[in-house]
């Protein structure tokens, strides 16, 4: 990808931590629909003062996984994809454009959504809208323990999507932007993917656990950051409310992190937009020229990996039947994928048996 938009300035960016308020308790569809346009307008006010203490250089926001509706717990894959998925030009999506050019800022956040070529599922999906109130990336989370994925269903999304529709990258004026879901940033593969497709600024939409210690995810938020070269900016929720779930279990660790691994700005506890810092791309390409030991893009040796790469653990195409057809599994097929791919990793020798 050659640089071919302008770069605007050096901004600021935020990650908004707030509140999600779930939507499981919901009785009806009306109820459903009428909580997430509450949560959108929340999140708008947030912004809105938000950039009015920090600065009208603040040009992009990201916020929380689950921001809209909180996770499935106990429903079907698809009674959730009924209630709580979003239609790709729905409502929710339209309402956030509107967010977008009234506060005048690019903005990234997670949600379930729908897709009209695999009925009855739903996929994880992370986007970017910009400041015109235009929907530029969607980004379909890929490792998942108990959503469907495109992985999946490979064979088919790759015949619909194209493998840049799995690892997309906008070019805009505030840099090149990616998005990397929740639980991926423990994936290295992910984010390596789409540094090679020229990402600068990874946006990841979290709502995890945290603690007065490190945690997994946020070790490799700072690793993702130093291995790629690339800014991240991470949203985790300020407690989730209406679940039974202890509601501050996923508190705090919001922050944004430089392409040194260094954290620029970490938000504590509650709602919160402490988690803001001036973001410098010009920078950022200056390093990524200039040889030397810190430049990591530059030194991959990806020939070494690609026979380890070549073969196969966890399989693809299991909601895909034998003519191709999207299948619809119970909750119990991830677990059971799981326990089979565990299986073979025993039989090759990869997992000790105990």
């Amino acid at each position: 990808m050659n640089a071919t938009i302008p770069l605007q300035a050096p901004y600021q960016a935020l990650a908004l931590q707030t509140t999600c308020h779930a939507v499981n308790r919901c009785e009806d569809q009306a109820s459903t629909r009428a909580r997430m346009q509450a949560s959108i307008d929340r999140v708008h006010r947030q912004i809105l003062a938000s950039k009015a203490f920090i600065g009208a250089d603040l040009k992009l926001v990201v916020v929380p996984e689950y921001f809209l509706t909180g996770y499935p717990l106990g429903d079907s894959i698809s009674g959730w994809a009924v209630k709580a998925a979003l239609a790709i030009d729905g409502p929710e999506y339209q309402r956030l454009g509107d967010l977008c050019r009234d506060c005048g800022v690019y903005f990234s956040g997670n949600a379930y959504e729908l897709d009209l070529h695999f009925p009855g599922l739903y996929f994880q999906t992370s986007f970017i809208i910009d400041d015109q109130g235009h929907l530029i990336l969607r980004y379909r989370r890929l490792v998942s323990m108990f959503s469907p994925t495109p992985h999946d269903l490979w064979d088919r999304y790759l015949e619909i999507y194209g493998l840049e529709g799995v690892f997309p990258v906008a070019d805009t004026p505030l840099g090149r932007l990616a998005c990397v879901a929740s639980e991926e940033i423990l994936y290295p593969e992910i984010a390596r993917s789409l540094a090679l497709r020229g990402a600068e600024v990874l946006l990841h939409s979290s709502s995890e656990v945290s603690s007065t210690r490190l945690t997994p995810k946020d070790i490799a938020k700072r690793a993702r950051a130093h291995e790629n070269n690339c800014w991240l900016i991470s949203a985790n929720s300020a407690g989730m409310l209406d679940v039974d779930m202890p509601n501050q279990s996923v508190d705090g660790l919001s922050k944004v992190v430089d392409y040194l691994g260094e954290v620029r700005a970490e938000a504590g506890s509650g709602e919160s937009m402490a988690a803001q810092a001036n973001i410098d791309i010009g920078a950022l390409r200056h390093y990524r020229a200039r040889p030397g030991m810190g430049n990591m893009l530059a030194r991959q040796r990806l020939e070494l990996f690609a026979a380890t790469y070549a073969g196969t653990v966890y399989p693809a195409n299991t909601m895909l039947d034998a003519q191709g057809q999207v299948l619809q599994p119970e909750r119990a097929h991830f677990a059971q994928v799981q326990s089979s791919t565990m299986a073979s990793l025993v039989s090759r020798g990869v997992i000790a048996s105990e």
